[in-house]
């Protein structure tokens, strides 16, 4: 297991390469998830993709094999943009490819703001550049309080899925480990996220944007997006349906197939 170290304890992350040697090498993904997922997240997207980009991905602090903080930690978005380009420094990802679902959307796009020259293209998916607009989630407290992060992962699933989106063992499989993550992950990481607000500088990222994102998520609507979308000066706007919040996983082929375009129509590099 491959961990990259920082001054705040130590992030797990996993580097995927099975390009051929007579396939044009494109850069490297780094994905990002959000709060109540992990780097698991994404294995549905490598098919479509590990034939010509080496992908890397990681458990974002507080969660999974990663740096689970004490009550005391120092929370910021900062602290997150840090952790992120952490990992790719440990990675060797000079200059990368960056997918970020949910918060990891958000992050992502700060850390397009704060190191421009190490973004090739950037991709949000179900993600928000406005925290203040994220809906439904002061319910989340409650949740765990009633139930602890067993309950709330439960009450959380149809937030995330349409009842026929998933599989049964998919869906037990994400309710099971969304449930893993600690309560005061979850809380710290949703008090960044709400606090965040990056619109004063989405002018400034010029990189090719991709932004996916589901036409029926309940924490952020859709006219938050096409904000977004609005604000980003080289952004495409793909919205997918029938979709809730757990848009990467539910649609994970579809996402990725996206993406690979995307990319492709850019070149390798």
């Amino acid at each position: 297991m491959a961990f990259a170290q920082t001054a705040h304890g130590a992030l797990h992350y996993e580097v995927v390469e099975q390009t051929a040697p007579w396939q044009v090498r494109g850069l490297p993904i780094l994905f990002h998830h959000g709060i109540g997922s992990s780097s698991m997240l994404w294995r549905g997207w490598y098919p479509a993709l590990i034939d010509r980009y080496p992908l890397a991905v990681f458990d974002m602090r507080g969660c999974g094999r990663s740096h689970i903080p004490d009550a005391t930690f120092g929370w910021s978005l900062d602290l997150m943009v840090e952790d992120l380009f952490a990992v790719a420094d440990a990675a060797g990802l000079k200059r990368f490819h960056l997918v970020g679902e949910s918060i990891g959307g958000t992050i992502a796009l700060a850390a397009a703001i704060a190191r421009p020259d190490r973004i090739a293209t950037l991709a949000v998916s179900n993600g928000a550049h406005l925290g203040a607009t994220i809906g439904r989630v002061h319910a989340w407290k409650k949740q765990l309080d009633e139930g602890g992060p067993a309950g709330w992962s439960k009450a959380f699933m149809p937030d995330r899925f349409h009842a026929d989106a998933l599989s049964r063992a998919r869906w037990d499989w994400f309710e099971a480990q969304q449930a893993e993550w600690p309560r005061d992950s979850i809380l710290e990481a949703l008090s960044v996220l709400i606090g965040a607000d990056l619109t004063p500088r989405l002018g400034e990222i010029e990189c090719p944007t991709l932004l996916l994102h589901p036409d029926g998520s309940p924490f952020i609507p859709v006219p938050v997006m096409a904000e977004l979308h609005k604000l980003l000066p080289n952004a495409a706007l793909n919205v997918i349906g029938p979709a809730r919040h757990g848009l990467p996983f539910s649609h994970a082929q579809q996402c990725a197939a996206l993406l690979r375009t995307f990319l492709d129509s850019r070149g390798a590099g």
